[in-house]
């Protein structure tokens, strides 16, 4: 059987992640990409650190464009005729759905793939769902590239926005560009400033939601959805929301989770894995952004491992047109604390500790490196400011904190400027 799998850049996800899992299941994979070379490079890299990989047919697509996916595939001939086809990037997400409704292949809805990557139909949808869903809708404005920035004072008064208001792309994804402003002047000037960067990208204002940053991370065959876990999350101090550490939870919250199960149904998702962020204020589940992939920056690699379920090969199955068990057997007692060691300035990252894997007294601590020593970045504010992921995983809390607290006690990350 074949999978083609559509992608940007190489991640962690994909690399380390589904093609294993296909590897595992026997799949041939063909990977669509508009940057081939470097998914070679991350290939050959796991494979020389020991990774196992499918069959694999690596091919350059302009894969942006659903049209052109089509096309590609199609001329690949009947010998290559996909049994699924999906993604695991935000960007790609109506691209994938809509190929595989064109080949006749299980998918997600492409209307809810565009309706949860577009935060402004996100928030169009969950207000139309309204009490239906449980929804608590969020105001929020949306600037098109014709839009002034000089006008949005008025319109968010009308809108009966409040500031401090969170400016972000409508369409962006790592919190990149994403900004708290804490009035009429800084608001506008943030606009201008991401449109310099973004020409031609369309923005979206909305409420500020104080609270505590929860995750629900879902895998579903369209019929059964399963929860797999939450999370919480701690993020960098505003203006900013990059995620800095992200801690399993012993049983997903309620009311919360329901409300947010309630919201995804709405929405139309509920195939392949889902990672949705929401903020607590008291009884209510706020959504902030529906991501309808598996959680990244691998969390999904440790929840996998945490939880004891194979992740990525339920995903893969699922898109083959198999469905979900009615159990995933998940551990019940597991632990998980993911700390992201951040860069706090640009300059060249001059000395940092190597990849290691210890255990001990009943703790399994995962280090990897995120950027390699000697090279050079700018500061983005965003998760290409991370040098290094900590995983943590275990039973007991309390010395997992213990074990991320001495590691990074013990180590050192210098960045020459």
């Amino acid at each position: 059987m074949r999978l083609h799998l559509l992608a940007l850049n190489p991640t962690d996800s994909v690399t380390l992640g589904f093609l294993p899992a296909a590897a595992r299941l026997g799949l041939d994979v063909t990977l669509l990409t508009d940057q081939p070379m470097a998914h070679r490079r991350a290939c050959e890299q796991s494979v020389a650190d020991g990774g196992r990989l499918p069959e694999l047919s690596v091919l350059g697509c302009d894969v942006t464009d659903f049209r052109e996916v089509v096309a590609r595939i199609s001329a690949l001939g009947p010998g290559a005729r996909p049994d699924a086809v999906l993604t695991n990037s935000d960007h790609l997400q109506p691209q994938a759905a809509l190929a595989a409704a064109y080949f006749g292949l299980p998918g997600k809805d492409w209307r809810a793939a565009l309706d949860t990557k577009n935060k402004a139909l996100l928030r169009r949808r969950l207000a139309e769902a309204g009490a239906v869903a449980g929804a608590d809708p969020v105001r929020s404005v949306e600037l098109s590239p014709v839009d002034d920035p000089e006008d949005l004072p008025g319109r968010l008064k009308e809108a009966d926005l409040p500031y401090p208001c969170v400016v972000k792309p409508r369409e962006g994804v790592a919190s990149e560009d994403v900004t708290l402003a804490e009035d009429a002047a800084a608001l506008v000037r943030h606009c201008h400033a991401i449109r310099a960067r973004r020409p031609g990208a369309s923005l979206v204002v909305e409420e500020y939601l104080e609270g505590e940053l929860h995750t629900l991370e879902t895998l579903g065959d369209g019929s059964t959805l399963h929860v797999l876990g939450s999370f919480r999350t701690r993020l960098s101090p505003p203006p900013r929301f990059i995620e800095e550490r992200l801690d399993l939870l012993p049983e997903p919250p309620q009311p919360h989770t329901e409300q947010v199960l309630a919201q995804l149904r709405a929405l139309g998702v509920g195939f392949g894995a889902c990672h949705t962020e929401y903020v607590a204020q008291g009884d209510r589940a706020r959504l902030i952004e529906v991501n309808y992939r598996a959680i990244g920056d691998q969390c999904d690699i440790a929840l996998a491992d945490v939880l004891g379920v194979p992740l990525f090969e339920h995903v893969l199955r699922t898109h083959l047109g198999e469905p979900l068990p009615a159990d995933l057997g998940a551990r019940p007692d597991g632990r998980l604390r993911v700390e992201y060691v951040c860069a706090d300035r640009g300059g060249t990252l001059e000395k940092a500790p190597p990849a290691s894997d210890t255990e001990r007294d009943g703790v399994r601590l995962v280090y990897r490196p995120l950027r390699a020593i000697g090279v050079a970045h700018p500061l983005h504010g965003t998760n290409r400011d991370y040098l290094g992921v900590i995983r943590a995983t275990g039973t007991d809390q309390g010395r997992i904190d213990q074990a991320v607290e001495a590691f990074l006690a013990a180590q050192r990350w210098e960045i020459v400027s």
